[in-house]
């Protein structure tokens, strides 16, 4: 039985609200529109495919192949802005990052449901960089047995570094806000253990 008193489980993240000033921020989120080989993706459900409520890319080193919800992504080279991103991210972090993934949302009506990025190749205790450029969106991460919720504002310029037993233990979500009006780009840097070809 759980003790009324006991504090509140809280994921294991590092938020810097502002760790990009607003012109690089906004420089960034320009330099991405034009660079970035924007796609939309399908997923399956139990519908059949449908399309993603978001385009996406992924860029990485040539052996990052990572698959998730039905989608084998094949990396991208490094395109300049990205590069230079994912260098921050890795001196603020402590680590290194051979893979990233890119989500253009178009509007409020742009979003990404409930999930929890578990795959094998990302290893048990993944260290995932997400960085947010253009406008503010709601981010919700949830506790998988209490129910718990905990929810930023991913603003432009924002870190949100997930870590330890997060991916284990939480899900996160992206809501659809319909008032917001805007374009928001979020690149999540992280390692992909490299597939063993099969012999």
């Amino acid at each position: 039985m759980t003790d009324l008193f006991d504090d509140p489980p809280t994921p294991d993240v590092d938020w810097y609200p502002d760790w990009l000033t607003p012109a690089t921020a906004a420089q960034a989120l320009m330099q991405l529109i034009d660079e970035v080989q924007w796609r939309q993706d399908t997923m399956g459900t139990p519908a059949g495919r449908v399309a993603l409520p978001r385009l996406t890319a992924w860029q990485g080193e040539p052996d990052a192949v990572y698959v998730y919800s039905g989608i084998r992504n094949v990396p991208q080279p490094w395109t300049p802005a990205v590069a230079q991103l994912k260098e921050a991210a890795e001196a603020v972090c402590g680590t290194r990052f051979n893979s990233v993934l890119l989500n253009r949302y178009r509007s409020g009506a742009d979003s990404m449901g409930w999930h929890a990025d578990r795959e094998p190749e990302l290893g048990p205790r993944p260290v995932i960089a997400s960085v947010s450029l253009g406008v503010a969106r709601t981010f919700d991460l949830r506790h998988n047995k209490t129910g718990v919720v905990q929810s930023f504002s991913l603003n432009g310029g924002s870190l949100l570094v997930m870590k330890g037993t997060t991916q284990a233990q939480w899900r996160h979500r992206v809501p659809k806000e319909p008032r917001v009006a805007g374009e928001r780009i979020n690149l999540t840097f992280r390692w992909v253990t490299p597939r063993v070809a099969a012999r």
